[in-house]
């Protein structure tokens, strides 16, 4: 502890900061705790849109709570508040009061959140932050819940179905315990193992995102054992088991950076982490921390990931695969998931938007439905990084395209504004470079993913490849946010008639564009789409050049009719097989 803070009139006012922040965080975690525990009834009674709002209020919460807090500490310090050695006091303090608490890494973050608003902090200052966590974690055990299996798998799951909240809901308790034991017994004679498990279980909170609820859990025999998530959705007839997930392949995305974040009602969420971790292993943990709704602490660890690699790594950050963009610039660690993107200070013609409407976009997107097809941008301010570590030409284009949010400090390079997403290899490349079967698969799944945002009332905008990105597991992602908007703000026309030969050969059109004006029958035209890819997109995507689709999705947005984008695929054995 500082010297300084033994003045008792410190110590004093240390003492009451760090209360205030202790009762400010328990205050913001109980209220995370009531949004999510809505998503129950929500789920049983079909209240999707008010689901989504729930989504957007617990999104927002963190940082409303944060300035709630900030606003009173401003009244108990007065003029200590931009004080280190108030502050370095209050975290000792702080660090005492939240000693025996299970999740004590989110009581910190929430105290660094408040220092680096006082601080304006540049990289880490130890002095009034958290920079570490102290000690062993607790050794608390995930809620999870053993099913007993003595009297068979069906039984054992019409056991598990019996026990869930809304078990009297179910339109066919029996049929679906018989449906999962099939799912479960077909993937099992697949694999060569025996057909009878003789473990099963399930953590105890149900997840809940959108329309679906899902039991998450592990299924095992004599040498063996395989992740188990059951989803199920809730049509007007009643609530069904809708699809069984028994494979790393398929828990992956489920729980992924384009998916936006479950409501599961965890007392203490490290364990269940862990626990995550343990059925699908090799997981980032910020992500998972993420997916959970607890979006600050997955930042906190992403940052902590981040630079535990940059420490144990010695490659250069360099220029990220694909075409340049107009708006950022975009660079990587070839040895790291990660990208990493920068606001040019102006940008190149057509683009007319503003750093301020880009930043717009992006927070959007945070709060969006992602459906699975929009990438996770985590915002990070004030970076610090060695200026060694970037390549001669990325850090030169940084500070002369960048130099409002770029600039050298000694031998270290300051970013004032970064979005980190995870790494996606970009789809023009991948077309480039795939086998002609995963290239056609990739352009179906592109017009499925245009179909999907159109769904969540998501209009690229820029439909170009180069804006969209190919997974791990083929699935294709929108990455590029600038000209993202609305379904409901767009106009959809037809493409007009030329009158006569001149108009028809003019690089420019002949009639009005307004900027709210799109025309679909241009897309396949912009797209350069040629052979085989353009046969695949009109065979499957064709709708999509169609004026009237695009019209009726937006009357039905504007109308508040709920259209769903399912968020898994139907198990397929080929899947299973692929997976070890």
């Amino acid at each position: 502890m500082d010297g300084s803070s033994h003045d008792p009139a410190v110590h004093a006012l240390a003492v009451r900061a760090a209360k205030a922040i202790f009762a400010a965080f328990e205050d913001y975690n109980e209220g995370f705790r009531g949004i999510t525990r809505r998503a129950q009834r929500r789920f049983e009674a079909r209240e999707w849109q008010l689901g989504q709002r729930d989504a957007v209020e617990r999104i927002e919460l963190y940082d409303h709570r944060v300035e709630r807090c900030l606003a009173g500490l401003v009244g108990t310090l007065g003029r200590h508040i931009a004080e280190e050695a108030t502050w370095n006091a209050a975290r000792t303090e702080y660090a005492r009061l939240t000693a025996e608490c299970p999740d004590r890494q989110f009581h910190h973050t929430f105290f660094n959140s408040l220092t680096r608003k006082v601080f304006a902090t540049i990289g880490v200052n130890p002095a009034v932050e958290f920079v570490a966590e102290a000690g062993e974690p607790h050794e608390k055990a995930a809620p999870v819940v053993g099913i007993s299996l003595q009297d068979g798998l069906e039984q054992g799951l019409a056991s598990l179905l019996a026990g869930l909240p809304w078990a009297a809901q179910l339109h066919d308790a029996a049929r679906a315990a018989g449906f999962i034991s099939a799912e479960i017994s077909s993937v099992l004679a697949v694999r060569g193992l025996a057909p009878q498990p003789v473990r099963l279980e399930v953590l105890e909170p149900v997840f809940y995102r959108a329309t679906r609820a899902y039991v998450v859990g592990r299924i095992g025999g004599e040498g063996w054992t395989f992740p188990l998530v059951i989803a199920f959705a809730h049509p007007e007839s009643g609530i069904v088991a809708d699809t069984v997930m028994i494979s790393d392949y398929e828990l992956r995305p489920l729980f992924g950076f384009s998916r936006s974040y479950f409501h599961a009602d965890l007392a203490v969420v490290e364990p269940v982490v862990r626990w995550l971790c343990s059925i699908m292993p090799g997981k980032p943990v910020d992500e998972l921390y993420t997916v959970l709704g607890r979006a600050k602490q997955g930042k906190t660890e992403r940052y902590r990931s981040l630079f535990r690699h940059l420490a144990a790594s010695t490659d250069p950050f360099v220029h990220a695969e694909g075409v340049p963009g107009m708006v950022m610039v975009v660079f990587t660690l070839n040895s790291s998931e990660l990208v990493f993107k920068v606001i040019r200070d102006r940008f190149a013609y057509p683009k007319t938007s503003s750093r301020e409407e880009v930043m717009e976009k992006y927070r959007f997107v945070f709060r969006h439905d992602r459906v699975g097809r929009l990438v996770d941008a985590q915002e990070f301010r004030r970076l610090r990084f060695p200026r060694a570590r970037f390549a001669p030409a990325l850090l030169e284009e940084l500070l002369e395209s960048a130099a409002n949010t770029c600039r050298l400090d000694g031998d270290d390079l300051i970013i004032d504004l970064c979005y980190l997403e995870r790494r996606l290899k970009p789809l023009d490349v991948y077309l480039r470079e795939a086998e002609p079967a995963a290239a056609r698969r990739a352009i179906r799944d592109y017009g499925q993913a245009i179909r999907d945002l159109a769904l969540s009332n998501v209009f690229p905008g820029d439909l170009l490849l180069k804006n969209f990105g190919v997974s791990r597991h083929g699935r294709v992602i929108f990455y590029d946010y600038d000209e993202l908007c609305l379904v409901t703000e767009c106009r959809f026309r037809d493409l007009p008639a030329a009158r006569d030969h001149d108009e028809e050969m003019r690089a420019e059109p002949w009639f009005y564009v307004g900027p709210e004006d799109v025309f679909p029958a241009q897309f396949l035209e912009f797209l350069g789409l040629r052979g085989e890819l353009r046969d695949e997109f009109l065979k499957y995507h064709a709708a999509l050049l169609d004026p009237d689709y695009w019209r009726r999705l937006k009357a039905a947005h504007a109308a508040e009719e709920h259209l769903e984008v399912v968020p898994y695929q139907r198990r397929q054995i080929s899947h299973i097989l692929a997976t070890p």
